[in-house]
């Protein structure tokens, strides 16, 4: 039996939840195990405290990153087989994640200043390497930074030694980016309850996919336990009462279930 309106309105999101998260994840993945196989950056996951944020920075990214991929590879599966064990093990991996990001965004809160300091640490060890090494792995992590931050080096747009990383923007612009470590220190001081929130924004979208799931699930169910709409008859025998019975010809009979009860 074909799933309902809202069954398909369930699988066509998760499909589409899926395929972004999937991207999502591969583009984490791929970024973290560059930083971590470089041949510029390997050198950096010795015992070294002026390397711990970076060493610690990539091995979230490479461990989420799989966990992110993983998720995605069976909530697709689950959605586009309408397998109800894949489904099942989505929600479960969902669950875990969302628990996380909400865990996350009141520790982001209740600890913002550490937070703050540690994210300028890493990107300051960022920065040197980059300066040092001018791997393209570094390059890309800093030209993240600096354009999700609107912010520029050390000492801002007039940085000379990154300045190729740094957002385009018009001439009398330039001259107002900030220093990043500047940006981002203010910016869990002065805005934890915003950071807070896009935590909690992306586990509030984890938990809607999570609802879809669940539903896709349920519908699954009903529809594998229901009975077909038609049922197949080889033969139709009729009798009436004083009259001898009728048998009509042994061609296949397709009756609904409603009229055969």
């Amino acid at each position: 039996m074909a799933l309902d309106g809202c069954g398909q309105l369930c699988k066509c999101i998760l499909i589409l939840f899926n395929i972004l998260f999937a991207l999502v994840g591969f583009a984490m993945l791929g970024l973290g195990l560059w930083l971590r196989f470089s041949s510029e950056t390997r050198g950096f996951f010795d015992i070294d405290l002026n390397t711990q944020q970076f060493v610690i920075g990539v091995s979230v990214l490479i461990a989420l990153g799989a966990v992110i991929l993983l998720v995605a590879v069976f909530g697709d599966y689950g959605a586009c087989n309408e397998n109800r064990t894949a489904l099942g093990v989505f929600s479960c991996l969902l669950a875990i994640l969302a628990g996380l990001e909400i865990g996350a965004g009141v520790f982001a809160y209740m600890r913002s200043d550490e937070v703050g300091e540690q994210l300028a640490k890493f990107y300051i060890t960022v920065y040197a390497q980059y300066v040092d090494k001018g791997d393209p792995g570094l390059t890309v992590t800093l030209s993240m930074f600096h354009n999700v931050l609107h912010c520029c080096g050390l000492i801002g747009a007039l940085d000379p030694l990154v300045k190729r990383t740094c957002p385009d923007t018009g001439f009398l612009e330039t001259f107002t980016l900030p220093a990043c470590p500047t940006v981002i220190v203010n910016l869990f001081e002065s805005k934890a309850p915003l950071v807070m929130g896009l935590f909690l924004g992306t586990a509030a979208m984890l938990i809607f996919a999570l609802v879809c799931s669940s539903l896709l699930s349920k519908e699954i169910q009903r529809s594998q336990s229901s009975p077909p709409p038609y049922i197949l008859l080889s033969s139709a025998v009729l009798s009436t009462p004083n009259q001898d019975p009728v048998v009509f010809s042994p061609l296949p009979v397709i009756i609904p279930v409603a009229n055969a009860l």
